[in-house]
């Protein structure tokens, strides 16, 4: 077969583009066999498309501190009576409550499996109100862009351009530690993020609920495929491109058989895209002894949370789902008996104005994140807590936008430390983490 009729051939079985976008991800899994860890740990990235209005997820409810809150929010305020208590274990003289939408994460914080991270958001260094307005310190570029702070979040490159994420670079440093996995240390279920690219890994990416099987129609396609690949070839590159599609294929049949072999949970996951993306992560984490996996970096995602109108409509419902899938996923971890090996967390790409638009809010800057699993130093919050006041002493703006106090850097370094990261490999992870006198935040223990 000439190359144009085996292009037409391939695109007859509606298989080609997969091909050409798996082909890379099929590299991910050359893995080297020295290999060190003989333990398993796993970081679960949820990344919240849109921006979290997270001042209206983790709110104080201490009479002060409440009040400057409800002149700020106007109509975007919660009713002090609907806030779900909790009880930090880190008091800092004000008392907190969650939406009433989030009764899942409540139970999940009190009982000790979760904490959140206060007014955390990317920073090249620490930065001050007096700093930001003589623009005296290094800020990121396009700070209240989505695309932009998307990729900050994911690849913490301060003013620099990089090609790679936070969870790329890792993945690099750690593969030498791993022996014979089956699968890439880093796995998506919601497309090719930054997050997971690095210099020599990248992730295996696939859908809600598992590879796309690409041969689904028949084993005729299968099989002539697989005579297609076998076709002798002289030159260097087909010979290692079809050695990747070769592997393609083996890693969708591994990946596929070891789902249907997983455990049958008992956890109840929401019917929702972000619960569903959990569900397959557990099912994974649950064949991890199958798949020869000692350390992964997943990554799943939700959307909706750009809430320029309608907001307090559409945000119960987004964080309802946030608690929901969580609490979901940390049972299933408790099942599986590796709670104390997984680690989930939250990355959005900002938080939102104080301020109301009249129908929702705007991008702003410093946000809370959640972090949930048995290795957290649980029911806390982390980091400092900001004043909740419009053209107070933590705005950015006259709207509300907080600058943040902890920076992204010092919130993946944490995470990538405990991953097992050496300290003196930490600025490969986070650029600008020497800029901050506390690289590990000690949210894991």
């Amino acid at each position: 077969m000439d190359k144009f009729n085996r292009r037409d051939f391939i695109k007859g079985l509606g298989i080609g583009s997969m091909l050409v976008s798996n082909s890379e991800l099929a590299i991910a899994n050359m893995l080297p066999m020295s290999g060190s860890f003989s333990d398993f740990k796993a970081l679960v990235c949820i990344f919240l498309f849109g921006g979290n209005d997270s001042f209206n997820m983790l709110i104080p409810r201490s009479t002060a501190e409440y009040n400057i809150y409800k002149s700020s929010r106007q109509n975007m305020a919660i009713d002090k009576p609907d806030l779900l208590s909790i009880n930090p274990l880190s008091p800092d003289g004000s008392q907190y409550g969650l939406h009433p939408s989030m009764s899942n994460l409540q139970s999940l914080f009190e009982s000790g499996a979760a904490s959140f991270v206060a007014n955390v958001g990317p920073l090249i260094e620490p930065t001050t109100k007096n700093q930001y307005k003589n623009s005296s310190t290094k800020l990121p570029p396009q700070l209240f862009s989505h695309n932009d702070q998307q990729n900050q979040w994911q690849t913490l490159r301060g003013r620099d351009m990089l090609s790679t994420g936070w969870a790329g670079r890792a993945a690099d440093l750690l593969k030498d530690n791993i022996t014979n996995q089956a699968m890439s240390i880093n796995l998506s279920l919601r497309s090719k993020p930054i997050l997971q690219v690095g210099n020599t890994t990248v992730p295996y990416v696939m859908g809600n609920n598992g590879p796309l099987n690409i041969f689904k129609e028949s084993d005729s396609q299968k099989l002539a495929f697989e005579e297609i690949l076998d076709i002798a070839k002289s030159n260097l590159y087909e010979k290692a491109f079809i050695d990747v599609q070769k592997s393609t294929v083996l890693n969708i049949d591994a990946i596929s058989t070891a789902l249907d072999n997983a455990p049958t949970l008992s956890a109840s996951f929401p019917n929702s895209s972000l619960g569903k993306q959990l569900k397959t992560v557990a099912k994974l984490i649950g064949s991890r002894n199958d798949l020869g996996m000692s350390r992964q970096i997943f990554f799943v995602a939700t959307g909706g949370f750009d809430s320029h109108s309608n907001q307090q409509t559409s945000q119960p419902a987004l964080l309802s789902n946030v608690s929901d899938c969580m609490s979901s996923f940390y049972d299933a971890t408790v099942e599986l008996g590796v709670s104390n090996s997984v680690t989930s967390f939250t990355q959005s790409d900002f938080g939102r104005t104080l301020s109301s638009n009249g129908n929702g809010t705007d991008h702003a800057w410093g946000s809370v994140q959640i972090i949930s699993g048995g290795a957290i130093d649980g029911r806390k919050i982390f980091g400092t807590y900001p004043t909740l006041e419009i053209r107070g002493p933590d705005d950015a703006s006259d709207g509300g936008r907080m600058i943040p106090t902890t920076s992204s850097d010092q919130y993946a370094a944490t995470l990538a430390r405990w991953l097992g990261v050496s300290d003196n490999d930490l600025i490969k992870i986070a650029p600008s983490i020497n800029n901050f006198s506390v690289k590990d935040l000690g949210f894991l223990v």
